[in-house]
Parts: C-alpha cells; structure tokens; sequence
C-alpha cells in the first residue's frame, strides 16, 4: 500500500462542447478529480451558494454565448468563492492577450486542449499540495466511524471516500472546533451537522435518556462528546505519550462569518475532508456529519509515526470497558 493516501477532490466543468467534455473527463479520471457538470447554466450561482466541497472551477472561454459574459460569470463565481481557484480554458492561445489585466486576475491558470499542462500545475499546486499519510486518513475514518457508532447505536454508520476541498463553506447549523498539537502537526478539526437532523435522531434513538424532548443544547452536548471521544483517540493512536508538541507557537486568526456560512482558518492550505452518513434503513432516514482537519499552522508529515495501540491503551482511552 502506497503511504500516500490517493485523495479525490471535485471539481466544477463549466463546458458545453461534447468533445471538450470527453476530454476532461479523461483527464479528471487520470488525476483523481470527480467532475461535476452544471446542466443549467441559471443554476450556477445557486449551487454554489450551497455546496461545500469543491477543489476548482473549469470554465471554458465559450461556455456563455459571448467572452464578455463568460467574463461576467467568471467575476460573480470569484466575488461569492474567492477560495475557489478558477482555470479557464481557452479556444487558442491568443485568445488571452484580447483580456483586460483586471479580466486575467480573475483566473489562476489557463489552457487549451492541445496544452493541459497548467491544468495539470493547478491540480499539483491548489489541491494536492499536501501528502496524507495513508496510515493517517484510513485511521481517521476508522476512528470517527466507531465514535459515531458508539454514540448513535441504532443507526448505521459509513464513510465515504475522503476528499480534498478549498471551500470555506460550512455545513449545517452547528459545528465544533478542537485544536491539533503534535511534533508533527499544528491545527483544528472540525465536526459540522444540521441541527434538525440530529434532534430527529436523538428523537427516537433515545440517546438523552430523559423525559423532555432534546434541544439545541442537547445537539450541542452530543456533537461536543463525540469530538472529544475522536480527539482522544486521535491522540492514543497518532500523538506518542512523549510527543514534544509542536516548535513553533504561532497563532493566526480564524474568521467565522454565521450570516454566510464562512469560517477561514487564516491560511490558504486546502482542507482533508471526510464525509460521514448515519442511516436508520427501516425508516428510510439518513444525515451526514462532515469532518474537516485544518493543518493551518504546522504540518510535516514525513515526522508523523502511527502508535502501536496495546488493550490497556485502549482501556485508558475509554474506547474499551471492563466489565
């Protein structure tokens, strides 16, 4: 097994040729890309106010009916998802010297068909640019998927694969932040979930054990526990007992605007995320948990070292119960 976990991270193709798409498709299949295209073009605006989990835009030079509105387009996707890198392909080479400066900033890359080659650049560079030990990411899963199933037991809990995203987008209503310290790493993770969807599940899943129906506060407490319990055995299989802590202490500020859903974490390194489903088949229920890891401040993995977990570890850890 590779100790590079082979990522995924998807990708808006704003593209209306056939054979343009062919193409892309080809090079999104060869570069661990999942293509998602836009079937109306009304509807791009919308979409992108609600989806969280995007790498880039491709944006074809002809994808409107006129350079001048796919320029248009270009700047409202730029002004609502600045985070968003945004590659534009070009109908020849010369076609970009007829933009204005203030056209081209709006991209950080071009290419044709017959040059992919900046394309290939912008993948290595705005969303591959971290390597993720497998070990790391196939034991993250692991971890959160067993918390999850411990604390929502009447459901069924999967994982599906984890991904690369630059959004900034945050999902649902409530979220919790923990920070990350180690030798080899400096940073938060972060759980994000719909409020109703959790006071659905702890509605008949009973996990309150009390008389009165579950509030906010209840989510609260139940999201914060399930944190807790992914951190400490984040810490028992990833952060040896002896672990120095991290060199440097640096802090930066982490923005978080409610009224856009927006959080930044002071750093334009590209978020691993892992995208979690609870399902009560009988009753046809399902909701998803998203789990962000942030290295914003610190990030070295050729220092990381996945600990050796005996039973007693475990036992201290909570994650098993004498009884």
């Amino acid at each position: 097994m590779s100790d590079a976990t082979q990522l995924v991270s998807k990708v808006f193709v704003l593209e209306n040729t056939s054979e343009s798409l062919g193409y892309i498709k080809q090079f999104c299949d060869q570069n661990r890309l999942i293509g998602l295209k836009v079937n109306d073009a009304s509807n791009i605006m919308a979409i992108l106010s609600s989806n969280v989990d995007l790498g880039a835009i491709l944006l074809a030079e002809d994808y409107c009916d006129s350079v001048d509105n796919t320029m248009d387009l270009a700047r409202q996707i730029n002004t609502a998802r600045p985070e968003l890198p945004i590659v534009l392909r070009r109908t020849s080479p010369t076609t970009f010297d007829e933009l204005s400066e203030k056209q081209r900033k709006l991209f950080c890359a071009t290419y044709t068909m017959d040059d992919l080659s900046p394309l290939q650049k912008v993948i290595d560079e705005y969303i591959f640019s971290l390597v993720y030990p497998n070990a790391l990411v196939r034991g993250i899963s692991e971890i959160t998927v067993n918390v999850l199933a411990s604390q929502f037991k009447h459901l069924k809990v999967s994982a599906q694969t984890p991904y690369v995203v630059r959004d900034r987008i945050i999902f649902g209503e409530v979220f919790s932040l923990i920070p990350l310290a180690s030798s080899w790493c400096r940073g938060h993770m972060m759980l994000q979930a719909e409020e109703n969807a959790i006071l659905d599940i702890l509605g008949f899943d009973e996990l309150t054990n009390e008389e009165d129906p579950a509030t906010f506060r209840t989510v609260n407490n139940v999201l914060g526990e399930v944190t807790n319990l992914v951190w400490g055995s984040f810490k028992t299989h990833f952060i040896a007992a002896d672990d120095a802590g991290p060199g440097s202490t640096s802090e930066v500020p982490m923005v978080i605007n409610h009224q856009h859903k927006y959080i930044s974490f002071g750093s334009e390194n590209p978020h691993l995320c892992f995208k979690y489903t609870l399902a009560d088949e009988s009753k046809g229920y399902c909701i998803s948990i998203y789990q962000w890891f942030v290295f914003n401040l610190y990030w070295s993995p050729e220092d990381f070292k996945e600990i050796e977990v005996s039973v007693d570890d475990f036992v201290d850890s909570g994650e098993l119960e004498l009884f």
